[in-house]
C-alpha cells in the first residue's frame, strides 16, 4: 500500500514528465508511422528495375566497380561500398577528398550498380544538391529535428522523460483502480472521467511496448556519442601501433575484391555488407574496414568489423564490439519493429496509433482539469462577492 504523500509525489512526477515530453512524443509517434514502413514506401515511390537473371548469379567483382567509378570521377576518391540486402545492387559512395568529406559530408554522392552485371544504374547528385524525400524529412524530424547532435540529445531527454512517465503511470494505476474491475470505463459519467478511464486502460494495455520503444529510443538517440566513445577508446588503442605507417594513394591500394575475400574467410557463416576505404573519416586510416552480419534474425542485426591492412592486403583483426554498441544494435530493430516482416510492422503501427491516443487524451485531461479548476475558482469568487454585497446591503 502506497502512502498518500508518496502517491501524491508519484502523481506530480507522472503529470509533469508527461506534459513536458507530450508535444515531442506526438511528433515522434506521427513521424514514426511512415518510418515503420519506410522500405515499402521507398520501393513504391522509387521502384528499381533489374534484368532478370538466375538467383544464383554471382556478384560482380568490387575491383570492376571501383575501376568504373574512378573512370566516371577520376578526380574523386571512393569512400565506401555497400551491398543491398533486399535488391541486387551495390552503392559506391564517392567524395572530392577525405578532408573535404569530413568538413562537409554533404559533398558525397553515390553510383548505383547492378550487383550481378556491373551495369551502372544511377548516378546521384551530392547530398547538398538532392531534394529531401518524404522519408528523409520524417527521419530527420524523428531523430534530430534537423539540428544533428543537439537535436538527438534533446530527443533522448524527451524519451527518458517518457520512460519515467510510463513507470510513474504504472505505480499510480494500482491504487487508482483498486475499487474497479480491470478495463472499467465509466461511460455514464462526465466526458473527462470517461477519457480518464480510456487513457488509463490504453496506457496499461500497451505499457510493455511503450516501455521498450521508449528505452530503445533513448539508446538510438545516443548512437553518435556512443560510437564516438568507441572510436576514442577501443579503436584508438587498436590503431596505435599503425601510427607511423604510410598508406599508398587510392590508385595503388591492394585489390578491394581480394580484401573482401580475406574478410569473408575471417568470419565464416557471416555476410559482409559494406567496405569502407582507408582514409575515410568513419573508418581506419590504415585499413579496409568491412562490416559483416550474421544469418539469424538476431545476429543479422549484430555487425562485426573486420580490418584488412591497406598495404599488404592481409587480415589485421576481427574487432569485438563493446556491450553498449551491441545493446544499441539490438535496440534499433526493436524500436521500429523491422525484424519480423510486414505483419510485425502492422502491429507496431497499431501500437503507435494507440500511443498517439494516449498522448492526446492525456493532454485533453490536463486542459479539462485546468478548466474545471478555473470554473470552480470562479464560482467561489462569485459566491464570496455575492456574500459581500449582501452583507453591505444589510441594515
Amino acid at each position: 500500500m502506497i502512502a498518500a504523500p508518496s502517491l501524491k509525489r508519484w502523481y506530480l512526477v507522472h503529470k509533469w514528465t508527461s506534459l513536458v515530453c507530450t508535444a515531442f512524443l506526438l511528433l515522434t509517434c506521427l513521424t514514426g508511422l511512415p518510418l515503420v514502413f519506410r522500405d515499402e514506401i521507398d520501393q513504391w515511390l522509387q521502384p528499381h528495375h533489374y534484368v532478370p537473371l538466375p538467383a544464383d548469379t554471382p556478384q560482380v567483382s568490387l575491383d570492376r566497380l571501383a575501376t568504373a567509378a574512378h573512370r566516371l570521377y577520376p578526380d574523386e576518391v571512393i569512400a565506401s561500398m555497400f551491398a543491398d540486402d533486399d535488391e541486387p545492387q551495390i552503392y559506391v559512395w564517392m567524395a572530392p577528398s577525405f578532408p573535404q568529406m569530413q568538413a562537409q559530408p554533404k559533398t558525397m554522392h553515390f553510383i548505383r550498380f547492378d550487383a550481378r552485371t556491373g551495369e551502372m544504374l544511377q548516378t546521384s547528385k551530392t547530398a547538398a544538391e538532392q531534394p529531401k524525400t518524404f522519408i528523409d524529412i520524417m527521419l530527420a524530424l524523428h531523430t534530430d529535428l534537423f539540428v544533428n547532435l543537439p537535436g538527438e540529445l534533446f530527443l533522448a531527454a524527451m524519451a527518458l522523460l517518457f520512460v519515467i512517465a510510463i513507470v510513474s503511470g504504472v505505480v499510480l494505476y494500482g491504487p487508482f483502480m483498486k475499487k474497479s474491475k480491470f478495463g472499467t470505463v465509466r461511460s455514464n459519467r462526465s466526458s473527462r472521467l470517461k477519457w480518464l478511464d480510456i487513457h488509463n486502460l490504453l496506457g496499461i494495455t500497451v505499457m510493455a511496448w511503450t516501455l521498450v520503444v521508449g528505452i530503445t529510443g533513448v539508446m538510438n538517440e545516443l548512437s553518435t556519442p556512443l560510437f564516438a566513445l568507441w572510436q576514442q577508446t577501443d579503436v584508438k588503442s587498436l590503431l596505435a601501433s599503425y601510427k607511423q605507417a604510410t598508406v599508398p594513394p587510392q590508385s595503388a591500394l591492394p585489390s578491394v575484391q581480394a580484401a573482401l575475400q580475406t574478410a569473408n574467410r575471417a568470419v565464416p557463416g557471416m555476410t559482409v555488407t559494406s567496405a569502407v576505404y582507408p582514409g575515410n573519416p568513419y573508418g581506419s586510416p590504415y585499413h579496409y574496414l568491412f562490416w559483416a552480419k550474421g544469418s539469424s534474425t538476431l545476429t543479422s542485426r549484430l555487425l562485426t568489423p573486420i580490418l584488412v591492412d591497406a598495404r599488404s592486403g592481409q587480415l589485421s583483426a576481427v574487432v569485438g564490439m563493446p556491450w553498449y554498441l551491441r545493446a544499441l544494435e539490438v535496440s534499433r530493430p526493436l524500436h521500429f519493429g523491422d525484424y519480423g516482416g510486414l505483419p510485425l510492422k502492422i502491429l507496431w503501427a497499431l501500437l503507435d496509433l494507440i500511443t498517439i491516443v494516449i498522448l492526446v487524451s492525456g493532454l485533453y485531461l490536463w486542459i479539462a482539469r485546468r478548466k474545471s479548476q478555473a470554473a470552480r475558482l470562479a464560482r467561489i469568487i462569485a459566491a464570496r462577492q455575492g456574500e459581500q454585497i449582501t452583507n453591505a446591503a444589510s441594515p
